[in-house]
């Protein structure tokens, strides 16, 4: 699995995303610097990780969705290439009209840093191999803007369409507001493009892969990834 990692200023979760990538892959992701044109060939998989790019002026993710690196994530993409947007990452991925919708402030207008509980509503997507439909994981969340909003036509077609991959629910699965922990729309977590190759997530499943750390729920999105990787090679 031949990865790269985006890096803006500001961003501080590219380390942690780039040791899973090497953890569960065996292989060391490229570094890619904003003002990069291009991507290394043969590059499999694009990550845009968490943290804070340009210190989320104006919009969170708004400055980063047009730095010159974006334009050949965006052709990448449009190839079928895989995309990960993590956090920050998903704010930058729909400023970039990689994804539709909008991250806003927490509907508690606090930051929020805690792990969290996401039901896995598909398999069978590249990012979701690696689990069960219905599977609820536990990862951390860090974010202040992490409520995803959207029109009620394209909520109703990410709905319909079956492109809400992640949701906010109980350690049981129950969808209850109480652990929306956000205020986003339906409780989504993490949602795919038209084509299913793009995922932004607002959750961290980078920082539970390894057992150390005592939870390794998000050790299967990585690991998935890898595996559909190697199948299609």
């Amino acid at each position: 699995m031949k990865s790269a990692v985006l890096v803006f200023p500001g961003i501080n979760r590219e380390r942690d995303m780039a040791r899973t990538l090497r953890l569960v892959s065996g292989q060391e992701p490229a570094m890619i610097w904003h003002a990069e044109t291009a991507l290394p060939a043969g590059t499999d998989l694009v990550v845009i990780p968490g943290g804070f790019s340009y210190g989320d002026y104006l919009r969170c993710g708004a400055i980063a969705a047009r730095a010159p690196v974006m334009d050949a994530v965006r052709d990448f993409a449009a190839r079928g290439g895989l995309v990960l947007a993590v956090c920050n990452g998903f704010q930058i991925a729909c400023e970039a009209g990689l994804l539709p919708g909008v991250l806003m402030r927490n509907a508690r207008l606090k930051f929020i840093c805690r792990d969290i509980f996401l039901k896995v509503e598909r398999s069978d997507t590249p990012f979701t191999r690696g689990y069960n439909a219905g599977q609820v994981i536990r990862v951390p969340t860090a974010h202040g803007e992490g409520n995803y909003t959207a029109d009620a036509d394209t909520i109703a077609r990410l709905e319909g369409e079956g492109r809400v991959i992640f949701r906010y629910v109980s350690p049981h699965g129950a969808r209850d507001e109480d652990f929306n922990v956000n205020g986003s729309t339906n409780a989504i977590a993490g949602i795919v493009n038209e084509r299913g190759n793009v995922l932004g997530l607002m959750p961290h499943p980078e920082n539970h892969v390894e057992s150390v750390i005592g939870v390794t729920d998000g050790r299967g999105l990585f690991a998935g990834l890898a595996e559909a990787l190697a199948r299609a090679a």
